[in-house]
């Protein structure tokens, strides 16, 4: 946002994307606070039908940076204010005033919506072309353990990562604390309720609330309900270790059936991160990758594992504590599956997978993630425990051995090396 404000220096507007109740508008008016003389921020949820009108006609810019100075009782200074258009979805008048806005040079502007509402609402208006998009996503891990006031672990885990040498006696206490993580999440107002409660019940109550928003959401995008369906089900379809998910067994005939438009809208929703098969795993994955083969993972984690546990009516505290001390008896690999997801798309990753047929056996060999670095490519592969064998990593760098640069398996244990893999500790993921 700094390097926006620098750069751009009033160009374009800076449009905040993210999921519902990821902290679009607290970021929003946090920067303005501390990076402006002075603001006005717009909530167009509750804006008056006055301030909205004053959109609808951009001949007299003047008057109407003279009215919002009057309804908000805000001093705006040219070149040293900002205006900021919350939950832009609901005023369409006011995102198409963008172009105008910025050609007219006087003040920053900034955006927040989701883009999913914000397509539903800009069907008849003209696009502005004038912005500049920034995604945000839950809290990832090394924001979340400022939250609990530890600002030394993620230098230290980096220091240890550069060196490749393990932790030692550390190590037990940073996958607990990485667990923690993974049961309360990056969703502020869950954090800010087990900051407030230290419980993890009401957590979960919380987080409940935010997944129940999501769900009502998916439906009004979709209302023969597939998108709520296909949402609730990822905890299941990860937990069948299968190559892909498996819409059949979510959904009938019918309702596989044109779905590449609700799968797109989940996407653009941000709650969901999509992972999708590389066909030729080589740099440019995108170029070669297979939209009709993918995996979906729940943006954060913490939420995850709330709807994994949503057949009971709240997550009980045993259910937490167990987890927390990694003594539930279910294999909880999904879960951490589902982590390694969120942490590499929060360190601007896009996510790609990679399967391929076992030499002697119907089963298949696969990837669970691959990073393109340079001209090299790095294959992941994500244990929830040990790791007596890596045999899909193994076959996987035999085949392709003149495109891979570092080989990592991500797991529960401390870092060490076995030949020319890496095996790194899963709180180490954002380090790849």
């Amino acid at each position: 946002m700094l390097e926006w404000k620098r750069e751009r220096n009033g160009s374009t507007a800076l449009l905040l994307k993210g999921a519902r109740r990821v902290g679009k508008s607290t970021v929003a008016k946090a920067f303005a606070e501390n990076e402006y003389k002075s603001y006005i921020l717009i909530d167009f949820v509750q804006a008056s039908k006055e301030v909205k009108q004053l959109f609808d006609n951009l001949m007299d810019l003047n008057y109407i940076f003279l009215r919002l100075q009057s309804i908000y009782q805000v001093i705006l200074e040219p070149r040293k204010s900002a205006i900021i258009f919350d939950e832009v979805q609901m005023c369409p008048q006011a995102r198409q005033a963008i172009k105008y806005l910025v050609a007219d040079g006087r003040y920053d502007y900034i955006e927040t919506g989701s883009l999913i509402s914000i397509k539903k609402n800009v069907e008849n208006i003209l696009i502005p072309s004038e912005e500049t998009r920034l995604d945000l996503y839950p809290m990832d891990y090394e924001e979340f353990r400022w939250a609990m006031g530890d600002t030394a672990t993620f230098p230290l885990l980096k220091q240890f990562f550069d060196a490749k040498v393990p932790l030692g006696a550390a190590h037990r206490e940073a996958m607990r604390n990485l667990r923690l993580y993974m049961l309360v999440g990056g969703m502020p107002q869950a954090v800010n309720e087990y900051l407030d409660t230290n419980n993890l019940s009401k957590t979960d109550a919380v987080k409940r609330e935010i997944i129940e928003l999501y769900l009502d959401d998916f439906r009004k995008i979709d209302k023969t309900g597939r998108a709520a369906k296909l949402f609730e089900n990822i905890p299941s379809e990860l937990n069948k270790n299968s190559a892909r998910y498996q819409v059949a067994s979510v959904l009938d005939d019918a309702g596989r059936k044109n779905l590449m438009g609700v799968l797109a809208d989940m996407k653009d929703s941000m709650v969901v991160n999509f992972a999708y098969h590389a066909n030729d795993p080589n740099v440019g994955f995108s170029l070669h990758s297979d939209e009709d083969y993918y995996k979906m993972f729940v943006g954060d984690t913490g939420l995850f594992v709330t709807l994994a546990f949503w057949d009971k009516d709240y997550t009980e505290n045993t259910i937490y504590e167990k987890l927390l001390s990694d003594k539930l008896s279910s294999d909880m690999g999904y879960a951490y599956e589902n982590l390694v997801a969120q942490m590499l798309t929060a360190s601007g990753n896009k996510l790609f997978y990679y399967t391929f047929p076992h030499a002697t056996s119907h089963k298949n060999y696969e990837i669970d993630f691959l990073l393109s670095r340079g001209k090299k490519i790095y294959p992941i592969e994500v244990k929830s425990s040990g790791y007596n064998s890596h045999k899909s990593l193994d076959e996987f760098c035999l085949k392709f051995s003149d495109r891979i640069d570092k080989r990592y398996l991500l797991y529960t244990k401390d870092f060490k090396k076995d030949g020319q893999t890496l095996l790194v500790p899963i709180y180490m993921t954002p380090l790849l």
